[in-house]
């Protein structure tokens, strides 16, 4: 997966329009424009594709996070620069505020059923004998399964505004 297909479907799962996800940026001290969210969303054959960098998407997530959870008091945490797919998972499990059972229950909507040993080693430190890294498939997983979650509630919200 790439940091746009990412990026589209968090904005896809949430039902962020150009302005949330402006201020999702903000929310993390990074300013983008409305010109920067168009050309990450685009598909890759489109002539406007701007591919997003592992930075920008850090920025995102960390942003994701002050969203989801609150933004914490004093100096704000460096966005990496470079993602693994297993940081990526770890902020959007910080994001959504989730424990290893709830992971486990999300992937369980898409019959994705790993236990709780190896789902714990996405987690560790990579130098960590028992860190494992994580594959394309189980992030893509964990998303769809989040969409499936999340989505529903998300429009509700929206409906009731």
């Amino acid at each position: 997966m790439t940091n746009n297909d990412i990026l589209r479907r968090i904005r896809t799962i949430f039902d962020f329009n150009d302005k949330e996800m402006i201020a999702v940026f903000g929310l993390a001290d990074y300013e983008v424009t409305c010109e920067q969210i168009s050309g990450w969303l685009k598909n890759d054959g489109d002539p406007a594709y701007q591919p997003c960098s592992d930075n920008q998407l850090a920025i995102f997530l960390n942003g994701l996070i002050n969203h989801k959870r609150g933004k914490k008091e004093g100096e704000q945490p460096e966005p990496e620069q470079k993602l693994t797919n297993n940081i990526i998972f770890m902020k959007l499990k910080i994001a959504l505020n989730l424990k290893a059972d709830d992971v486990l229950e999300i992937m369980s909507l898409v019959d994705t059923d790993i236990s709780k040993h190896e789902l714990n080693a996405f987690f560790r430190k990579a130098g960590n004998k028992h860190y494992r890294k994580c594959k394309d498939q189980i992030l893509c997983d964990f998303l769809n399964g989040v969409q499936l979650k999340y989505r529903d509630i998300v429009k509700l919200k929206a409906e009731k505004e």
